[in-house]
């Protein structure tokens, strides 16, 4: 009986899997044969990235530490000088990313175009002749060799967290996704994890070059060709507009993202996080260093055996989002950590009890690992609903405060390495009495830094409820938008009207209290035959969907609000000012000298702001206010006479223009260089135009619900 279930189960399985390998199931967007493709393309992400991530300028790291014999403190100085260097590589590539749409995705190109450079510049890395160099040279090579490198691996690393971000809009089925492919794709560093410290222990060892000249390039080949053939396989899903997306200017998106409060929550995080990671070196130097290093082959054994704890967390991750939320899985997470940490601290010198614990704070870390980023997604979609405007890119620009932290706080490790003991030589290590003293302060630093890393998180209120909202409005817009366009598809209108009727149909009403009396009087129900046992399964099953049912009635009675507050968005005392506003502004021209617009900004701060709806209407008149101020400023240094709108034909003739020498090809691309900065400034001079002229558009587009309405009941009744 028991092998028919099994045989039965296995084959309902794969009738599932086979009913929604090309075709998602009701209400999700990813067919399974996408998350076959995406997991095959994060084994190949983790492979190709393999050589490359043994290349950190940290003393921990064997490569430049054990092996090429480089300072605790001189590596971080050049970590510092990378950085710094860093900054404009890094605001570049945020604002590339909002401004550059290119051809299959946003993220997607730019994984599939940087591969290949990655694991030509990581092979080369190893195989220079450090030997034979001095102690300049050698850290001067790697400098330039580690930054030619991170040109390349952060567009790589970046896009595939953003990619991962976008490729559901739904929170729970993004969540399911991740957790089903990361436990197909965790498989690559197990592997890797288990033969390459076995590998090298019967070879050259870790802390020997030659293992990562040998061993390492193989796995990191192997993982570029599955990248490049499964990233054809996956796509990107964005809630955007059928239209073409404006530019979005950097100081812009900037200031609107430092009002993000939950980016400020996430980043505050961050900036604690190098203290928490202190105590990452226990288990690799106890097995590489500890009992004279005789124990080193058994790293990979140990390696895999703990890796398989991740597997647990990754399976269960989308029931613990499910069922406690992210908020609450980060902070329940962190907190068992600082008490793994704790115990640590007393059992280090244990080989096995290290194991032990390692194993379980894998398993508790590989939630923190999803959630986070489930979180950041989360908050980008907030950002959209927020603003209005799609950011992934430019929220990094705010994120080099965190770069100019770690110039200080990264300073901080390597002190106490060298304090304890580390200097070139990482032989010290062998020394029992200098690593325990390590170990100690690391650990008890660590468990501290997990402490400061929690409490942000107690400040995060972004429910998963919330989010479901925010994506449910960003729908709305869509229709209204795309049916302006001509372009609104029926699956959209059916999906966005039935989302209104809903809230329209709840918007107001109360709660409906959880009664769970019916469910534990089924489970009393006898049990004894085959009868009372499918009248008892029957009556348990009635009593929990009604439970569910009133659930998600109190989630949608929740959400209504929201979704009918932007469906009235143009009717309320704010709008009404806005909109009388925006057509004297659309009066005024495109070019016009707002010559009050220092006293407006004046008068907007002395505004009102007891109410909510008094913020609002103050808000958006200290806005408007320097919006004005910004143009009239840039008309006066100008000169009213010299501002035309630019050519975009001078611009496609700038870069399909053929060059024929070097200096042909440099004054092409100063000349585009001077394009866009015209252009950059006409768009900050008329924006106040600009902005009324979007404005009264959306509104115009909300005019439109009756017919769509009527579109979406004839639709429904054809069904």
């Amino acid at each position: 009986m028991a092998k028919v279930k099994v045989f039965q189960k296995a084959k309902n399985i794969f009738n599932t899997a086979k009913e929604y390998w090309t075709q998602p199931p009701k209400g999700n967007y990813i067919p399974y044969k996408e998350v076959a493709a995406l997991s095959g393309a994060g084994f190949g992400v983790n492979w190709v990235t393999l050589l490359a991530s043994t290349i950190s300028l940290n003393a921990s790291n064997f490569l430049v530490g054990a092996c090429i014999g480089l300072k605790p403190m001189d590596l971080q100085i050049m970590l510092n000088v990378a950085n710094l260097i860093g900054i404009p590589l890094g605001i570049f590539r945020a604002w590339y990313y909002d401004n550059h749409h290119l051809k299959g995705g946003k993220f997607l190109p730019f994984i599939q175009a940087t591969a290949v450079p990655i694991t030509l510049i990581s092979m080369l890395f190893v195989w220079l002749p450090y030997e034979d160099w001095n102690y300049i040279t050698k850290a001067i090579v790697v400098e330039v060799m580690y930054l030619l490198l991170n040109v390349f691996l952060c567009f790589y690393n970046e896009s595939y967290t953003y990619f991962q971000q976008i490729i559901s809009p739904d929170a729970q089925e993004r969540a399911n996704v991740m957790s089903i492919s990361q436990v197909i794709y965790s498989l690559a560093p197990s592997i890797t994890n288990l033969f390459i410290p076995l590998i090298a222990g019967k070879t050259w060892g870790l802390n020997n070059i030659w293992t990562y000249r040998i061993i390492y390039p193989i796995f990191t080949v192997i993982g570029l060709a599955m990248s490049l053939i499964f990233f054809r396989k996956v796509k990107e899903r964005l809630i955007l507009p059928k239209k073409k997306p404006e530019p979005v200017r950097m100081f812009d998106a900037i200031r609107e993202v430092a009002k993000n409060k939950y980016y400020w929550i996430i980043q505050s995080a961050a900036w604690v996080g190098f203290l928490e990671s202190g105590y990452g070196v226990v288990l690799g130097w106890s097995f590489v260093y500890g009992n004279g290093g005789q124990h080193q082959e058994v790293l990979g054994v140990a390696n895999t055996v703990i890796g398989n704890a991740a597997l647990w967390s990754m399976l269960l991750a989308p029931f613990a989002i499910k069922w406690m939320g992210k908020r609450n899985l980060l902070i329940t997470a962190n907190t068992i950590n600082i008490f793994v940490l704790l115990i640590l601290y007393f059992v280090y010198k244990n080989l096995i009890m290290i194991c032990v614990l390692w194993y379980f704070n894998t398993f508790i870390n590989t939630f923190w690992n999803i959630v986070q980023h489930n979180i950041s997604a989360d908050m980008r979609d907030y950002h959209q609903w927020k603003t209005g405007v799609r950011v992934d890119g430019l929220f990094g620009p705010l994120g080099m405060i965190g770069t100019a932290i770690g110039f200080f706080t990264g300073m901080f490790y390597p002190a106490v390495y060298e304090k304890l003991g580390i200097q070139e030589d990482y032989n010290v290590l062998y020394d029992d009495a200098l690593r325990n003293n390590l170990f100690e302060a690391l650990i008890l630093c660590s468990a501290l830094g997990a402490l400061l890393n929690l409490i942000p998180f107690c400040f995060y209120d972004l429910t998963e409820n919330k989010h479901k909202a925010y994506v449910s409005v960003l729908k709305i817009r869509a229709m209204f938008e795309n049916h302006a366009l001509g372009v609104l598809e029926d699956g959209e209108l059916e999906d966005a009207m039935g989302i209104i009727l809903e809230a329209k149909e709840l918007y107001g009403q109360e709660k409906t209290p959880i009664d769970k009396t019916a469910l534990k009087a089924a489970r009393k129900l006898p049990k004894h035959t085959e009868e009372e046992k499918q009248i008892r399964s029957e009556a348990i099953r009635k009593a929990k969907d009604e439970i569910h049912y009133a659930k998600e009635r109190n989630l949608a009675i929740e959400r209504a609000p929201i979704i009918m507050d932007d469906l009235n968005k143009f009717s309320g005392a704010a709008a009404k000012i806005k909109l009388a506003q925006a057509q004297r502004d659309l009066a005024n021209g495109e070019i016009h000298l707002y010559e009050t617009a220092a006293e407006e900004l004046k008068t907007a701060k002395k505004l009102p702001k007891k109410t909510k709806e008094e913020k609002e209407i103050r808000s958006e008149a200290i806005k408007l206010a320097r919006v004005k101020k910004e143009s009239a400023s840039l008309i006066k240094k100008c000169g009213i006479e010299n501002i035309k709108a630019p050519d975009e034909a001078d611009k496609e003739e700038i870069i399909n223009r053929e060059t024929s020498s070097f200096i042909d090809s440099m004054r092409a691309k100063q000349e585009l260089r001077a394009y866009l900065k015209k252009e950059s400034v006409y768009s900050r001079i008329t924006k106040p135009y600009k902005d009324a002229e979007i404005y009264l558009a959306q509104a115009k587009y909300y005019t439109h619900y009756n017919e769509l309405e009527e579109k979406y009941y004839e639709l429904t009744a054809v069904k």
